[in-house]
């Protein structure tokens, strides 16, 4: 399906909107009671029939960020006098866990500005800067992260501690080719200096006593995860040419490559790894298919002979990796869990790249407590399509892709995604996501990426491609995102789809075209995820001998709660049609498409509309409704590049926000005798009086757009009583009856 030219000609004025999480007052569209005060109240986070719960076998649907500090004002750790100003932000919004990311980053030196979009730009973590090793905590950034961790838990936010994501060495770390072991790892797979300090450090934090909350790190219930690597796979670097061993002083620090030293160490495990998993004959064999005489060392392969290597050639040296990542995952858990005592889930790495097959890297990861995955629509550093709706590509939709990666009997959670910045079509990302994560039953989602901000210290505006702390748009739909998928507005699928491989095939993915992507499985129906639940059953078992054929959209869930329609015509849409939340996302205006409750007549191209229930009844006897209305957004004095696909000047603050503007029929509630609208600004407050709806035959209509906002409280009044509390301000309100 063809994607329309975006139109920027007669489009709704952009109009001012600043998320201002400083000066939030309280508001019934606070979600800080959904979460269970403190977190861990009760015990340590469990797996049970293949999901996270709590210790009690509730559910625990984990809806959460990542926590960076990448933007000018922005922090990983807020000072302490600011801790609870954004642990309160993150509970109002329903999240209920952080993931810490770039903890093992060195502390920033406040004499050297470095802009943001430099290479050099990133965030402070607990590193001390000041010696010429990286095995030393800085005291003032590790008595923020106690203070911080301690707040989220109290407002019942658990936490994700990550251990090696963006570490770099210095010349006291002994490390061989220090300054070339970069934020890209694969090295650390395999060197045994760099092993023993990835142990080293998870021992320093973990064991770390937090005076806050009277608990080691690894003793605190209120770590629900720890996670060992991020975005690390021998598999990727050799499908994407990586272990030549070719890179030197002349090379430039961003190519990929291994050092000779660490080239000749995988050499070395791979001549000892044959010798002790092959016969013979068939270490006679594969000397014969590479060519070289007896008794010399087998070649190891490059991606440009994948395509011709023998079979016994090509799945020996893939079997040999799988060994290698599922020895040192299973060696890190048990060095973890048995060693430090640590009781939180340990996930391994993150399925994170669908250009090539994830089969082979879910082998080691899988042998954990929880699989895990990343993606993002349309991510600025890879090559692809710009600024176009995913709302009209399903099959190629971050859901799609995600939905590769669940295995059977294990959690799944998406501990990276985004629509980054720009998109005029991200209002997309959260509704649909949130809805199809929940349908999928998977248990965790976190965003990439929620910055705090310093008081008074601070870019007021979305000032990169990831942050979504003062976005307009997505951090609004972050509480409609939490009642859809922590609150499991939507149902589980009713029929779940499997599929298995057998150990063969696992490797075999590796030389299909990537045509195939982004299951790498000939003959399975891309739109399965659409409409069933979707799990890998096995990667070393009987081969799933046939598949369903694909069938045409529209693609309706299992449930009838969910409808992707794409259409060349129309664009896309997808309607969600729950009893306590509905929503239309996607070209709404030309689709004329409606919910039970739910229709929409408005003026924007495209938009993301959400009707929620915030009382936990379903939205026919709801008394107070959170509508979200979203539609593009730019910086004041944003530019375009002339292809209309990235911002060639981001602008500055304020935000600006593109107002759905129309009008809202809400149909077949009960009994109402009068509704009214609040729109809300960035801070929760009211803008001006409320807004009373009109009283038609099919239903109740209220205006869109009249004030500038996303977000609008919806009152449905069915007695004096009920209009006397809100015209004294005593409405109040309460999750779960």
């Amino acid at each position: 399906m063809s994607d329309p030219a975006p139109a920027t000609v007669g489009r709704i004025p952009l109009v001012p909107y600043v998320v201002d999480h400083h000066q939030r007052v309280p508001s019934p569209a606070d979600l800080s009671l959904m979460l269970d005060r403190p977190a861990g109240r009760d015990g340590f986070v469990r797996v049970r029939d293949g999901h996270l719960v709590k210790p009690d076998g509730e559910r625990l649907r984990i809806w959460g960020v990542n926590l960076t500090g990448w933007t000018e004002g922005s922090t990983l750790l807020p000072p302490k006098d600011e801790a609870p100003i954004w642990a309160d932000a993150l509970a109002r919004f329903g999240i209920n866990c952080v993931r810490f990311h770039f903890l093992d980053m060195p502390t920033r030196d406040p004499e050297v500005s470095v802009p943001p979009s430099s290479p050099r730009a990133r965030p402070a973590g607990l590193i001390d800067r000041h010696h010429d090793h990286t095995q030393a905590f800085d005291p003032e950034q590790l008595d923020r992260l106690d203070f911080f961790v301690a707040e989220l838990k109290a407002r019942g936010i658990y936490t994700n501690l990550n251990l090696n994501v963006g570490r770099t060495y210095k010349a006291g770390d002994d490390v061989p080719d220090w300054d070339a072991v970069r934020i890209w790892k694969g090295m650390t797979f395999i060197g045994e200096r760099l092993i023993e300090l990835q142990r080293d450090y998870a021992r320093d934090l973990l064991t770390h006593h937090n005076p806050y909350t009277g608990t080691e790190y690894r003793h605190e219930p209120a770590v629900a995860i720890v996670e060992i690597v991020n975005e690390n796979s021998l598999y990727e670097f050799w499908m994407r040419n990586w272990l030549r061993g070719e890179r030197g002083d002349d090379r430039p620090d961003i190519q990929l490559d291994l050092t000779p030293f660490y080239a000749e160490r995988l050499d070395e495990m791979y001549q000892r790894w044959l010798a002790e998993n092959r016969t013979t004959d068939q270490l006679a064999e594969l000397r014969t298919l590479a060519g070289v005489a007896a008794g010399d060392p087998v070649p190891r392969l490059r991606r440009e002979q994948f395509a011709d290597a023998p079979a016994a050639q090509f799945h020996a040296e893939g079997q040999f990796y799988g060994a290698v990542e599922r020895d040192f995952f299973v060696g890190m858990k048990d060095y973890l869990v048995d060693e430090l005592g640590v009781e939180s889930l340990i996930v391994g790495c993150a399925d994170h790249t669908y250009w090539i097959p994830n089969q082979p890297i879910l082998q080691g990861p899988a042998q954990l407590d929880v699989v895990d995955g990343h993606v993002y629509w349309q991510h600025p550093a890879i090559w692809g399509a710009r600024n176009t709706p995913m709302v009209n590509d399903p099959l190629s939709s971050t859901i799609v892709k995600l939905s590769r990666s669940p295995i059977a009997g294990k959690p799944f959670t998406v501990s990276e995604v985004n629509h980054p910045s720009p998109n005029e079509y991200a209002a997309e990302m959260i509704p649909i996501l949130a809805s199809y994560a929940a349908f999928q039953d998977w248990d965790g989602i976190f965003f990439y990426t929620f910055e705090p901000k310093a008081l008074g210290n601070h870019q007021r505006y979305v000032a990169d491609n990831f942050d979504i702390t003062l976005d307009p748009v997505k951090m609004i739909q972050m509480a409609a995102g939490a009642l859809i998928f922590s609150r499991a507005d939507v149902q589980p699928a009713r029929e779940v789809a499997t599929r298995s491989y057998s150990r063969e095939q696992v490797l075999e993915t590796m030389r299909l075209p990537e045509s195939e992507r982004p299951y790498f499985t000939p003959g399975f129906a891309t739109s399965t995820a659409l409409r069933h639940g979707l799990r890998i059953e096995s990667l070393g078992g009987e081969p799933t001998a046939e598949y369903p054929p694909e069938q045409p959209g529209p693609y309706r869930s299992d449930t009838g709660e969910l409808a992707w329609h794409a259409s060349s015509e129309h664009g896309g849409l997808v309607a969600i049609d729950t009893d306590r939340t509905q929503a239309l996302v996607g070209f709404v205006k030309a689709n004329g498409i409606a919910t039970r409750h739910l229709a929409a007549d408005v003026s924007n191209e495209f938009c993301a509309i959400t009707l929620s229930s915030l009382d936990s009844r379903p939205i026919a006897r709801s008394e107070t409704l959170l509508l979200t209305a979203c539609s593009r957004i730019e910086n004041t004095g944003t530019q375009w590049n002339e292809r209309h696909t990235l911002w060639d000047t981001w602008g500055e603050g304020p935000t600006l926000i593109e107002p759905v503007t129309g009008w809202l029929v809400l149909k077949d509630l009960e009994g109402p005798v009068d509704i009214q609208v609040v729109a809300l600004d960035g801070a929760d407050r009211p803008i001006g009086e409320p807004v009373h709806g009109r009283r038609l035959e099919i239903g109740w209509e209220i205006p869109l757009g009249d004030r500038p906002t996303t977000q609008y409280l919806v009152h449905v009044i069915r007695s004096a009583e009920q209009a006397q509390r809100l015209t004294e301000g005593g409405e109040r309100w309460s999750f779960f009856g």
